[in-house]
């Protein structure tokens, strides 16, 4: 495929929506995703990248939410200030916070453009945008880590983000959370005590992963740097603006705030059925 420089090389659309906490305003996020792919997929919007931090949240895949002793483990997540929320994109269990930055990217022509390709284009873009610090960003899974994958992102053998892909008609959107600041390390022992206790010791079909928090750590962690949230959003922006003729941030057209409301009600309706909330 087009690498993202030329993808982003006429007009991008930039959204940026951080701020929010609430545990509503997270399954939005995967709501407002789906409302851009549609827009993009057919051509009414350009190309987009959307900014996304959500304070205390878990964001968990559907196996996750079929744990034998689910209800105890967000119980006891909820005692530790934790809101839990299911995606409906691919993966497992997953760390929000305000030192997490999520950056989804809304791409058109999903039937054109493979799986593989979508998570190349974001490794891609993220390993230019470090150039500058660090050329040793790795994309291969770690084992150890929480919500593993191919397309985990690490320095040294530790991992600081992690890729997911959602498709929606003609568009897809290609998200990625990245641990920009903070203790990759806390964050995966949370996941770790998440699954304790959501097995309770029992025997599963399904292989959720073995956590051990040393294989996790933030970019600040492993840079050695001041890195903030705020810092990295800046040089998305600046990465899009020097690639792209014009950069607009339209916020939603009344169409996609119809596409939106319909699958906010989706996700909803999804979470309902998976944890009964």
């Amino acid at each position: 495929m087009e690498d993202w420089k030329q993808l982003f090389s006429g007009t991008v659309r930039y959204i940026d929506q951080r701020g929010k906490s609430a545990r509503d305003d997270a399954i939005a996020s995967f709501a407002y995703d789906d409302a851009l792919a549609i827009s993009v997929g057919n051509g009414t919007s350009p190309p987009t990248a959307r900014l996304w931090v959500h304070d205390k949240t878990i964001i968990l895949g559907i196996p996750d939410a079929k744990l034998p002793n689910v209800d105890a483990a967000i119980q006891w997540l909820e005692q530790h200030g934790y809101q839990a929320v299911v995606r409906n994109s691919g993966g497992l269990a997953v760390v929000l916070d305000a030192g997490v930055l999520n950056l989804s990217f809304i791409l058109p022509d999903a039937k054109g453009i493979g799986i593989h390709e979508g998570y190349q284009f974001m490794v891609a873009f993220i390993q230019d945008l470090f150039r500058n610090l660090t050329t040793e960003i790795k994309a291969f899974e770690i084992k150890g880590s929480y919500c593993p994958g191919d397309y985990d992102l690490s320095i040294g053998g530790r991992k600081f983000a992690g890729i997911s892909q959602r498709r929606v008609k003609n568009g897809s959107a290609v998200q990625i959370y990245l641990c920009v600041e903070g203790s990759g390390r806390e964050r995966a022992e949370l996941v770790r005590q998440f699954y304790g206790i959501g097995m309770k010791g029992q025997s599963n079909k399904f292989e959720y992963p073995e956590v051990k928090p040393e294989t996790m750590a933030s970019l600040a962690e492993m840079l050695s740097i001041q890195l903030t949230v705020d810092d990295v959003c800046k040089w998305i922006y600046q990465a899009l603006k020097s690639v792209s003729t014009s950069i607009t941030e339209q916020s939603l057209d009344n169409a996609e705030q119809q596409s939106f409301e319909k699958r906010l009600e989706q996700m909803k309706d999804r979470n309902i059925k998976a944890l009964g909330i």
